[in-house]
């Protein structure tokens, strides 16, 4: 089982979770992610109904930390409202991945106005 994407999965199933709402296109997204990992969809299932608690996250490559974080905004902006709880639970999972939290503040303003690579390199130059 690939640890890491079933860790990435647990994350963004918790932050879908985040505002009390688990839309349509939040579940989607999740499992386009495991589909594309080759992620076996009755586990996608299984963390949705017992998801388990998020545990250190240093162990990460750069590339690796990078898109879990990428992955968590992507989540967040996918259904068009952005809630503050999804941002305290980003804020939050940033920390846990060796950011400083105010790099979620960095996405929100501009996600929609940069490229992902110009994010990328932003990101990990300015908020490690």
């Amino acid at each position: 089982m690939d640890i890491v994407t079933k860790k990435q999965l647990n994350i963004l199933i918790q932050l879908a979770e985040a505002d009390k709402h688990f839309a349509k296109i939040e579940r989607e997204l999740i499992f386009k992610i495991a589909r594309e990992r080759k992620f076996p969809e009755a586990d996608v299932m299984e963390l949705i109904r017992n998801p388990e608690p998020i545990d250190s996250l240093g162990a990460l490559s750069a590339d690796q930390k990078f898109d879990y974080l990428m992955s968590t905004m992507e989540l967040v902006f996918i259904d068009q409202n952005v809630f503050e709880s999804e941002i305290i639970f980003s804020k939050n999972i940033a920390i846990k991945l060796g950011f400083k939290k105010s790099v979620i503040d960095y996405f929100i303003e501009n996600y929609e106005k940069k490229s992902r690579a110009e994010i990328r390199e932003i990101v990990l130059k300015e908020f490690v």
